[in-house]
């Protein structure tokens, strides 16, 4: 059987070595349907039963190697039309098929897979920036990523993290050395909206990358490189695997130019590779997806609503309620939220939220979010040292029942 990932090509780049070398062709998948809807497109872009045996689920290459049928087929292995599989770090069919899958529903022409959130993130990263550049971020974006920005000084790349969300501030602390705009909407923790159309025309006109992370909406709620960002990095642990049994992460674009090629290399020589198995979760996980999350946010707004008529509460930090600050802007860039918000007691110390932390039953303590399980920490989250220390409560609004989530969190909120 033909392997999936290889067929009808284009000239676009793809996976293959890249270092003064041609890249390989990706394959280009036809649509189910015309016009497919997003739920049709997750369930059947490019898997292909034909390829596949008749397999409805497509096979797992669970190897590290991939064999040659002669010599002059290994000495040609990295041409850019050669139709093999080399190594498993540097691709491998059942990733390339996840991958492809990913590619399109983010409207990207690429997608590369990486083991971790981080390691897809810190790949982008290192393929924008060099030795004397800037990076400007939001001092709420996710807090190992402002730690390995922070990391990169030793490089001799410096980060300035400012605590408004307002485009108008992340371009005005431009400089000339700035190669890179890092955001986030809604940020870690705080869930303020920021604008992308308005960041990404400031920057484009400077000649800065933008970098944005989606794993909080996922492309079933919002689409970054539609509203014209370059590089869109996700954390797939979360809402697109959806079972709390991955760890992995990605990173889409649209340039078939410099900046896809220097990804490219980050996938091959940095390492952090997608395990063929991860990858095979994640396209049974990927099908759910729209449902998952329309019932994520069903039951999100529910709880973010009872709270926020709660007489204990101060706050509710959830882009989809009216009194949201950033409402408006969310439902112009965005077709709905996910399940992940915060929300402040009236006593916001640490004492006062750690004993309804303690309280509830159903939401666990537990790093992470997106899966079918609902989560609560509490914490300051990532606030920059001149901020005022708040208490927040972070909720993960999982699969449950929302009457016995609601049940839980009014018990748990008893004076």
């Amino acid at each position: 059987m033909s392997a999936p990932g290889r067929g009808r090509l284009t000239g676009a780049p793809g996976r293959g070595h890249c270092a003064g070398m041609e890249l390989k062709p990706r394959r280009v998948y036809d649509d189910p349907l015309p016009n497919c809807g997003f739920e049709t497109l997750c369930t059947h872009y490019a898997e292909d039963p034909a390829e596949q045996q008749g397999a409805a689920a497509p096979p797992i290459y669970q190897t590290s190697t991939f064999i040659y049928p002669d010599a002059e087929a290994f000495w040609n292995r990295r041409r850019g039309d050669g139709p093999h599989y080399d190594y498993t770090r540097v691709g491998n069919p059942t990733t390339a098929m996840l991958e492809a899958k990913l590619a399109r529903l983010e409207g990207g022409t690429w997608a590369y897979g990486f083991g971790s959130g981080m390691g897809a993130i810190s790949a982008a990263l290192r393929a924008v920036l060099k030795a004397g550049d800037h990076v400007v971020a939001q001092a709420h974006v996710y807090g190992p990523t402002q730690t390995y920005l922070r990391q990169l000084a030793r490089f001799g790349i410096e980060a300035t993290f400012l605590t408004t969300s307002e485009a108008g501030a992340l371009l005005g602390a431009c400089r000339p050395q700035t190669r890179l705009i890092y955001f986030e909407s809604p940020t870690s923790g705080h869930f303020e909206i920021v604008d992308i159309r308005a960041v990404v025309a400031g920057a484009r006109g400077r000649g800065i990358v933008t970098a944005f992370d989606n794993s909080w909406a996922t492309p079933y709620f919002q689409r970054p490189l539609e509203l014209g960002v370059d590089l869109v990095t996700h954390s797939a642990t979360k809402y697109l695997n959806g079972h709390s049994d991955v760890v992995a992460g990605f990173v889409v674009g649209r340039d078939d130019g410099e900046l896809h090629a220097r990804v490219q290399e980050e996938v091959e020589y940095a390492g952090a590779t997608l395990d063929p198995f991860a990858a095979w979760l994640m396209l049974r996980g990927l099908r759910t997806l729209p449902m998952r999350m329309e019932y994520h946010q069903r039951s999100a707004l529910a709880v973010a609503r009872m709270l926020a008529a709660h007489g204990r509460v101060a706050v509710v930090n959830h882009p989809g309620l009216e009194r949201h600050p950033g409402h408006e802007l969310a439902r112009r860039q965005m077709r709905g939220c996910s399940s992940l918000f915060s929300f402040a007691l009236h006593d916001q110390s640490r004492e006062a939220t750690a004993r309804v932390l303690d309280r509830l039953r159903l939401f666990r303590a537990g790093v992470s979010w997106g899966g079918h399980e609902s989560l609560a920490i509490g914490g300051t989250f990532f606030s920059a040292p001149d901020e005022p220390k708040r208490w927040l409560i972070r909720l993960h609004v999982g699969l449950e029942s929302t009457e016995d989530l609601l049940a839980d969190l009014r018990q748990a909120l008893e004076d």
